[in-house]
């Protein structure tokens, strides 16, 4: 059996508050491996917030890895695991702006990232869509990543299965209310034949962005076997048998922060 231990880190992040938001992702980091996780998975944005622009703009967003991802990558190999983390990026030559999710080994290397595609008015104007869409190996797993809308409907999800995907990771944003989940991740793990793992968020934003009960999700053939939410920020803990891709867990584990 080759089992993954998979924590999401369903945190409520406050907009605004970048050096806030790093330490409570490194402290969630440190959790999911006293948890003994072999990854970790962030929910989208957690480092800003979703609503961050009006607040704080983006001039702090850099060309990565900036001096903080260094330091992250360098906790990432001590803890020895590996993590998902959403991270605005610029690139320095066009300057345009990307929201990214960067895969980091228990190395300490980034081996991969995937930019999302589908960016969404309003909010992420700021956001430059990505163009490259392809699986990240980690730990001998094709991982495709689907940040948030990206999910919505089945043409990315495919074409990361055609190119060799064995699992979609999804780290979200993503809460209840008339434009909230209606069962796209149950139908994308139907339409591609793949488990979909989702790492949502908690907590409020300015525009009464309420994340409370937004759902943290492992789905597969087009059902979900895992769901929760949380008013706070917790690590979510499951395991899984790659092998006969199925769930070991008949529940999350909850180690609250």
């Amino acid at each position: 059996m080759r089992k993954l231990r998979i924590s999401f880190l369903h945190l409520a992040p406050t907009t605004g508050d970048v050096d806030g938001n790093r330490k409570l992702v490194e402290t969630a980091v440190k959790v999911a491996a006293s948890q003994g996780a072999d990854w970790a998975i962030t929910p989208e944005l957690c480092i800003p917030g979703y609503t961050f622009v009006k607040l704080i703009g983006t001039d702090w967003i850099l060309p990565q890895p900036d001096e903080w991802m260094q330091g992250f990558c360098q906790l990432v190999k001590e803890l020895g695991l590996t993590v998902f983390l959403s991270h605005p990026e610029r690139d320095p030559e066009s300057d345009n702006m990307y929201n990214s999710v960067f895969v980091i080994d228990r190395t300490g290397q980034i081996i991969g990232k995937q930019s999302k595609i589908k960016t969404l008015h309003g909010a992420e104007a700021w956001s430059t869509p990505g163009w490259e869409i392809g699986p990240v190996e980690c730990d001998h797993v094709k991982t495709g990543i689907l940040i948030c809308a990206d999910g919505y409907k089945n043409e990315i999800a495919q074409q990361m299965k055609d190119k060799g995907a064995e699992i979609l990771v999804s780290p979200a944003s993503w809460g209840p209310g008339s434009c909230g989940p209606d069962g796209e991740w149950e139908q994308r793990s139907l339409d591609t034949g793949l488990p979909i793992m989702v790492c949502n968020r908690s907590g409020v934003e300015p525009g009464e962005l309420d994340m409370r009960e937004a759902d943290s999700v492992v789905a597969q053939y087009g059902r979900r076997l895992l769901t929760a939410c949380s008013d706070r920020s917790v690590v979510l803990t499951f395991d899984w048998d790659m092998e006969s891709m199925t769930l070991l867990s008949e529940e999350y584990d909850r180690q609250y922060l």
